[in-house]
């Protein structure tokens, strides 16, 4: 999918918001993806799905694995999309680990989604635990890349968007030292409006 169709579909989608924001990570940021405003259009999900699972049609993918929350419905789409099973890993005891009678066989194909990576720790969390039980993990996918791929490189990797925005330590943060306060969208809901894509 063309770079500016990409961007163009999370402005529309309200998506791609400027503020003040606590990421997951625990860094900084002064811009946000909500890849929840885009997912929540099944047609939107599919769409840019379809540009991400392109990467993987050829891999064989038995099962693709998400972590809870952000990945679920990405591991969802792309699973549908390629044939295969959808799962996702939640954290217990502070590890991302398979929960629900989820399972995964010996040998059988992995590909690990997310839908923003930023550092990639929560998805190195997922690849860890399925290669620990014997699956192979034949890829890592996200729907945008904010630099956490190159984490990866042992494995093929692909992303619909990737986006060079900084992200800073608490205590090196401008914002923080202006006294702008934080917003943690990915637990609170942020004041935005939500719209409707063409």
């Amino acid at each position: 999918m063309d770079r500016d169709k990409a961007v163009g579909i999370f402005r529309e989608c309200g998506a791609l918001l400027e503020g003040h924001f606590g990421l997951a990570s625990g860094r900084h940021s002064d811009t946000y993806l909500q890849c929840a405003r885009v997912l929540q259009h099944p047609r939107v999900a599919a769409q840019l799905c379809d540009a991400l699972a392109a990467s993987w049609r050829d891999a064989g993918v038995d099962v693709v694995v998400g972590p809870a929350t952000g990945g679920i419905i990405i591991a969802f789409e792309l699973a549908r999309q390629l044939g295969a099973r959808a799962l996702f890993m939640e954290r217990a005891d502070g590890r991302m680990t398979l929960r629900r009678s989820f399972t995964l066989a010996p040998g059988e194909k992995v590909l690990v989604a997310e839908d923003v990576m930023t550092t990639g720790g929560s998805v190195a969390e997922v690849v860890e635990a399925a290669e620990a039980v014997g699956g192979e993990v034949v890829g890592v996918a996200c729907l945008v890349d904010r630099g956490g791929l190159r984490r990866f490189a042992a494995y093929r990797t692909a992303s619909v968007l990737a986006l060079d925005l900084p992200t800073y330590r608490p205590e090196d943060c401008a914002l923080c030292r202006d006294g702008v306060p934080l917003t943690r969208p990915g637990s609170k809901g942020t004041a935005s409006r939500q719209n409707t894509p063409t």
